[in-house]
């Protein structure tokens, strides 16, 4: 004998609440984004979903997961989804659920009860790696199971987005904003704001406004790690970092060559003016592999140890070389298809030895589940 349609019904709402908004990353139950349920008699669940922003980017990926889940019921036989929009006071109801209910917009980051570690990754001049290095250890430390956003704060030379594979679009609830996620990683950039190729041209408060926006206006949930890959040098960005993220952590870049170990070294010593703590040093670009086993240290050697060794001195506290990274040009070529090398070579030499420094970087902080953050982040 079937079970009464009450029952399937309930396990349709059962199975509803297994599936995550594509881009909250919470149940649509808790939501509010399931309007009605209702099993007809031919066993048809009629389902009907309100979307936070009408447009939706991740729509059919959200249709997929409701069928698949609702499909798998024992008792229903097809499941048809009537899409809504939500209005703007449930949008409203939405926000102060995720949130909080404050007036001004809030750095999570940056609070004292904040258990996220952030790592700025700098380094003294353009062509080392930085963004490189970025993705590949915010794809191995997702890959453990850690929640890691990553923010493209080199507003002038963005390249992350293209070398995660998130050609998403942010998408905007209320004030806060959606980022898009690719293996795993929620990550921003004003790339994504930008049409084409379109270059930014904008001096230092700007770019301080857009940074702020970046920490506060997008809604990152629970981090157990921010990255920030920020731009070459100790200009306007890496001084806003200071003062919106003070217990930031400084990863330094650089390549084994003396010239680029030098100037690694300055974008190091700013965590002296800023006092912030310099994590470690990674060299990049460390040599070439040959066929025969040998190694041919094309940018000369020892920059790394060199300015870990200088930056100990700098700061009166051990900061060690994390890693060497040797040259590989499947490094190059992963992040031209958006497909980081730790993940689709994790074999590879240069996918060791980020996963290495990725190892030392993987250290949990207690969880932000269940805290209040309190935050409303300003309108754009």
């Amino acid at each position: 004998m079937s079970a009464p349609a009450t029952t399937v019904e309930d396990a349709i709402t059962a199975a509803l609440a297994t599936v995550d908004d594509p881009e909250i990353r919470r149940p649509i139950t808790e939501l509010g984004m399931v309007r009605d349920v209702m099993l007809r008699p031919d066993g048809v669940a009629a389902i009907g979903i309100l979307l936070t922003v009408a447009g939706c980017p991740l729509k059919d990926k959200l249709r997929s997961d409701i069928t698949r889940a609702v499909g798998a019921v024992a008792g229903v036989t097809a499941v048809e989804i009537d899409f809504g929009v939500m209005t703007p006071e449930q949008r409203k109801n939405l926000q102060t659920s995720l949130r909080g209910d404050v007036q001004e917009p809030v750095i999570p980051f940056a609070q004292p009860g904040s258990r996220t570690r952030v790592y700025a990754v700098a380094s003294g001049k353009g062509g080392v790696g930085k963004s490189s290095v970025t993705v590949n250890l915010a794809a191995s430390l997702a890959a453990r199971g850690l929640s890691v956003g990553v923010v493209d704060a080199d507003i002038y030379g963005h390249s992350v987005p293209r070398m995660l594979g998130a050609d998403g679009r942010p998408t905007q609830v209320e004030s806060m904003i959606m980022p898009p996620s690719s293996h795993g990683v929620k990550v921003i950039s004003i790339g994504m704001f930008t049409p084409g190729n379109t270059a930014v041209v904008w001096r230092g408060p700007m770019l301080h406004r857009a940074l702020q926006q970046f920490l506060a206006d997008v809604y990152w949930g629970d981090l157990d790690v921010l990255l920030l890959d920020l731009p070459p040098g100790t200009g306007d960005v890496a001084i806003s970092l200071a003062q919106l993220l003070p217990s930031a952590e400084i990863l330094v870049v650089t390549t084994p060559q003396a010239a680029a170990a030098e100037v690694a070294e300055r974008a190091g010593s700013i965590a002296l003016q800023t006092h912030q703590r310099i994590v470690g040093v990674v060299e990049n670009m460390s040599w070439l592999e040959l066929p025969t086993g040998e190694k041919m240290e094309i940018f000369g050697a020892g920059g790394g140890q060199t300015v870990a060794d200088s930056l100990s001195r700098l700061v009166g506290a051990k900061v060690p070389l994390l890693g060497q990274i040797p040259l590989d040009t499947r490094l190059r070529e992963a992040g031209d298809s958006g497909q980081p090398l730790v993940l689709a070579t994790p074999d590879a030499p240069a996918a060791v030895a980020l996963s290495a420094v990725a190892d030392r970087l993987a250290q949990r902080r207690e969880s932000l589940v269940g805290k209040p953050l309190g935050l409303k982040p300003a309108g754009r």
